[in-house]
Order: C-alpha cells, then structure tokens, then sequence
C-alpha cells in the first residue's frame, strides 16, 4: 500500500510511525490474473510479514495456487459482471469490514463491493483503499458500469492508489480525496535452477521458419488489441510479398478467450502468426526475439514491457495508459530523443 496512509483519525495523508500498531487489513479481489494476481499476494506477504494481521479474500481460482504465506486467505466470489452473488460478497465484506482497520480492494469491481459494505467516508470507518488496475475497455454499457463504479469508488475511498496517469488523472476529475500513482514492479526472474522444462522447446523453436522474430506476450483477451495486431501482421505480410521487407514469424505467447477466432483469422488470411499458448519461459522468449510487440488497447504498468527491458529487447508498443512512463522509468513520457534501452525503447502512438 501506499507510503502515505491514513492515520487513526481517517484523516489521509498522514506519514505512518516507525512504531505503527499491528493493523488488521482486509486484502479483497474479483477475477485478476497476471500482474494483478501477483500484486495482491505481493501484498498480503510483504504486510503480514511486517506483523499485521491479514486476510484476504478473492475467488477460489485467484486463490488456486497463489501463496500469501504468512497471511490467511478465504475464498470470496466476485466476480467480472454485476450477480446475484453480489448482495452475500457485500455483506460478508460488511461484515469482515467491521473488525478490520484497512480494506484495501483491488480492481473496480472489488473497490465498488467494498464501498457498499462500508458505507459513505465518516470518522470512525473502517479506512478504504482501492488500487485502480485496469480502465474499463468494452461497448458503451460497459464503459457505463465502469464510470459508474468509478464514481462510486472516488465517493467512498480514503486512498487510491492508480497504475497508470490517466486512472489517477480520471480518479481526480471525479473529485476523489487522495490519489497517488502506485508502483508495481515485476517480479524478479526466477533462477536457472527454479524454472520448470520451458514447455518441450526452445525459445527459437517458436520462429521455426526463419526470419526476423516478432513477439507478443499476452492474454488472449480483447484488452490486449489482438485484431490490431493481426492487421499489423497482414499489412506487413504484404511488404513481404511486395518485395520491401524480409521475411519474418510473430509468436504470440499466451492464452485467452480470443484464441479461437484469432486462430481462424490466421488460418483464413494465412498470416505468419505462430500462437504459442501459455509459456513458463517468456523471458527466454524475449531475449531470443528481434522485437517485443505489445498492441494493447489500454495498459497501466505492463509487466510485459518490464520483462522485455530486463531481457534488453527492442519494443515496439501502442502508446496507451502507462505504457510510456513504464517504457521511460519516469513519472512523464520524454520525447523521442531521450535515452533508450540497450537495443531501444520505442513507443508508438496506436
């Protein structure tokens, strides 16, 4: 959580005390996967381990596997849509809210939940504090549930914390009490001697047919802006066969509802697009590639780009969300001329 919490008052802002007393927070998450899921046992360790007294709860399938030692963990169903299930989450969070000093939610569906349950901000809540991990990308009704939630969530909450600039900047506009811009780095690469068999081959295996090696690290999910990159595909495919560019294979690693009808386009139009399914090995991945390709829609602090500037990987990458000030290591995008990684970071506008 942030630096900057909030003291016995409610009053945010206040620096916390090198003596601070043993808190009992309530860590609350919907469906999350990838960096989110990893964020939240990120901090129910670091928190528990500090001495405080930590619960969290979430879906059974997020908890599935996920280590928050020394913390507890109770599975809660949210999930990604409005149910009927949502009246017993807030009451159980209503519930669970009273004996707890700090909720902390992650996500909007979380963040609204726990906003019901706690009620309107007054002395004497229970603080809130909700990161902000995603916008909400979809048709018009979905936006709408989004800013509606949103709203809500700038109501109620003591803190948020925003992964990216134009979530904190949303969060402000809708005249939310503190905000500030929350960091969330990727973890660091497993050992050698960690990582399990990278899935039957090697990372070149994935270009089998030769060529400049393109790569894509994602979920299959429409986030992830996977019919932008399959048109990017087909009108570089085009140059191939015009003669103006050399021949080349993009790999895209990951899993996701997309997959069938990107799977079907790929086979229809025949693009040299290799879907790799879910990988253990994406950071060898990266290293092997030419260019790392991120084509999202909307991103706060991809790990992706993280993983690819560890790995020291060209990237090319849609300009969305917070991908610049991941890309630069800065809380403002430069321009083009500032310094690059070893073999280049550039962002390209969508």
């Amino acid at each position: 959580m942030s630096p900057n919490g909030v003291d016995s008052k409610n009053e945010p802002g206040a620096p916390q005390s090198p003596h601070a007393v043993r808190r009992r927070i309530l860590q609350v998450c919907g469906s999350a996967a990838g960096g989110v899921r990893a964020h939240l046992a990120d901090c129910a360790r670091l928190l528990a381990a500090d001495g405080h007294d930590v619960i969290v709860e979430a879906p059974a399938a997020v908890l599935d596997g996920l280590d928050v030692d020394p913390a507890r963990a109770e599975a809660l169903e949210i999930g990604p849509r409005p149910s009927p299930n949502d009246a017993l989450a807030v009451a159980r969070l209503r519930r669970l809210g009273r004996r707890a000093d700090v909720v902390h939610s992650h996500g909007l569906r979380a963040g609204a939940l726990a906003a019901l349950a706690l009620g309107r901000r007054r002395r004497g809540r229970t603080r809130l504090v909700v990161t902000l991990h995603n916008l909400t990308v979809g048709g018009r009704l979905t936006t709408l549930v989004g800013e509606g939630l949103e709203r809500l969530i700038a109501r109620r909450a003591d803190l948020i914390l925003a992964v990216s600039p134009d979530l904190a900047e949303r969060a402000r506009e809708l005249s939310a009490p503190h905000v500030e811009l929350a960091i969330i780095p990727a973890a660091p690469p497993p050992q050698a001697s960690e990582l399990s068999p990278p899935d039957s081959v090697v990372p070149e295996d994935a270009w089998p047919q030769g060529g400049a090696r393109l790569l894509t690290v994602a979920r299959l999910a429409p986030q992830k802006g996977l019919p932008l990159l399959l048109d990017a595909a087909a009108i570089l495919s085009s140059e191939v066969d015009a003669g103006r560019l050399e021949a080349f294979t993009w790999a895209l690693a990951g899993e996701g509802p997309g997959r069938q009808e990107a799977a079907e386009r790929i086979a229809a139009e025949q693009l040299p697009v290799t879907l790799l399914g879910r990988r253990s090995d994406a950071p060898a991945l990266m290293e092997a590639a030419d260019i790392v390709i991120q084509t999202s829609l909307w991103e706060g602090q991809p790990l992706t780009i993280q993983e690819a500037l560890r790995a020291g990987a060209a990237i090319v990458a849609t300009d969305v969300g917070g991908t610049a000030v991941t890309a630069r290591g800065r809380s403002h995008p430069r321009g083009p001329s500032g310094p690059g990684h070893r073999r280049g970071a550039r962002n390209t506008p969508e």
